[in-house]
């Protein structure tokens, strides 16, 4: 069974609860528009609360309703999921829909679950006390079941694929060999770009709408990329996205940012609630986030052992 992680976007734009038009062309999670539902409360039924109901679902907050199709009602389920899903991103937890929730809500981010199988790993913090130095809570999470590379697989080879590429061959080198340095200076794992011939352990592409693994890019905006738990190796970006090599400040996408994350995926890491990880499931355009923190160091390192 694969596990996938995948970026987001949900675009949202009001202040107001009011009602919003039907639109069959966004009835998936990731073209959901919460712009209308600013201030939304149990209660309520408004046309737009479905998407939400199916955008929580998706991450692991809300069951399904029993149908085929989430109904508009805001009930008494869905304030419990936005309840949860206020802790897990330090927000008040008053279960209504304002607007410091609806701005995390529409942040990209990562498309991995937040709560599997009942288990919230957003707050599985661990606990670890250092004599002389403190208390501390760490919160690193991992896949289901602790996916992770085997003892025999450390000198990791990635490749390119050639599909659907559209950016400079030696940019696109660059931008990986950083991310790739990330990891390897705080773990045990090392990374080459594999010659021609040679079997690849990862595969990096860029590609556009379906390309074949279930889970199709949606264009610009939407799905950012996804990565499969090891031993997959397969880490996918939208080529659609405005992807630039440094974003700082401006109004698209860190791709070395999103590479070092999901590169964290692609050696088994889950979700960090740490707001300064590169495990944190959300990143905003124009921010760049590349350097592991602790927590991100102590999650590999609990994985693989230290350097």
């Amino acid at each position: 069974t694969f596990i996938v992680a995948t970026f987001v976007l949900v675009s949202v734009h009001g202040a107001s609860c009011r009602m919003l038009a039907a639109d069959a062309g966004k009835e998936r999670y990731v073209r959901a528009d919460l712009s209308q539902l600013t201030g939304c409360r149990r209660g309520q039924n408004q046309a737009g609360l479905a998407s939400l109901k199916r955008y929580l679902n998706h991450f692991g907050y809300l069951d399904s309703e029993g149908a085929d199709e989430f109904s508009d009602e805001f009930n008494e389920d869905l304030e419990a999921a936005l309840r949860t899903y206020q802790l897990n991103f330090n927000l008040n937890t008053s279960g209504v829909l304002d607007e410091p929730t609806v701005q995390k809500l529409i942040q990209p981010r990562c498309g991995v679950s937040d709560i599997v199988n009942g288990t919230n790993l957003m707050k599985s913090g661990r606990h670890r006390h250092i004599p002389g130095v403190g208390h501390f809570v760490m919160h690193y999470a991992f896949f289901a079941g602790m996916p992770r590379w085997p003892d025999s697989q450390r000198n990791l080879k990635y490749t390119f694929s050639t599909d659907n590429q559209q950016y400079g061959a030696e940019q696109l080198r660059s931008v990986f060999s950083a991310a790739f340095a990330k990891w390897a200076a705080v773990s045990p794992f090392q990374f080459a770009e594999a010659s021609d011939g040679e079997v690849a352990d990862l595969e990096l592409a860029f590609y556009s709408g379906d390309h074949g693994d279930g889970r199709p890019f949606d264009g610009p905006g939407t799905v950012l990329a996804h990565a499969f738990a090891p031993t997959n190796g397969r880490l996918h970006f939208d080529a659609d996205e405005a992807w630039l090599p440094d974003a700082t400040g401006t109004n698209g996408m860190d791709l070395e940012s999103v590479a070092v994350h999901e590169i964290g995926h692609l050696l088994g890491l889950g979700h960090s609630a740490d707001i300064n990880a590169i495990m944190y499931p959300s990143i905003g355009a124009g921010v760049r986030k590349v350097d592991p923190n602790s927590d991100d160091v102590q999650g590999i390192q609990v994985l693989y052992g230290s350097k």
